[in-house]
């Protein structure tokens, strides 16, 4: 390059190298892109929820009981100025809570009309697997009480049931809370 050379023609050749050196870069497959879900665990069972599912996760807030509920329905916290429900996903399905009640966390469900928290074990983070992976036969070990709202598995370092929160926060049984 001479000093008189315009701007263009020096972008020009700094695109002209730095094509040259991606040549030899791993090039993107264009293909589907992953599933992601957010994992979460229920005593011993691993569990991701559709992104799309789950509008936050949140620590285990503080609550005000509500009287008259079943026990799995633990109260309600003001998340910004919202009244948020939190119910105990474990509870509901008849199992208890972890102990270590640092990791729990909140699933909060935002769906139609419905504003809801499930409360976990614990909520690691995103999972995201091949959409090709997704399998359709049920694990021998998945509880009864679950199988309605599971769609799927991921087998990758252990199973992961696809769990759905809007067929749960749907489903008459759920919303039936009075004790």
């Amino acid at each position: 390059m001479n000093a008189s050379s315009t701007a263009f023609e020096l972008l020009l050749a700094m695109d002209q190298r730095c094509r040259a050196r991606a040549a030899s870069l791993p090039v993107e497959q264009d293909g589907e892109a992953p599933w992601s879900g957010i994992s979460f665990r229920l005593g011993n069972g691993w569990y991701v929820a559709p992104m799309s599912e789950v509008a936050e996760v949140l620590p285990e807030p503080r609550m005000t009981r509500i009287p008259g509920t079943k026990p799995w329905v633990l109260g309600v916290a003001n998340l910004r100025g919202r009244l948020l429900p939190v119910m105990n996903l474990s509870g509901y399905f008849g199992a208890a809570l972890s102990s270590h009640r640092r990791q729990r966390r909140v699933l909060v469900i935002d769906h139609d009309d419905l504003f809801t928290g499930l409360l976990v074990d614990e909520a690691p983070g995103l999972q995201h697997f091949p959409r090709t992976d997704l399998a359709m036969v049920p694990p021998e070990n998945l509880d009864e009480a679950l199988a309605p709202f599971v769609r799927g598995y991921f087998f990758h370092e252990r199973e992961w049931a696809v769990f759905s929160p809007f067929a749960l926060v749907t489903a008459t049984e759920f919303l039936d809370v009075a004790a």
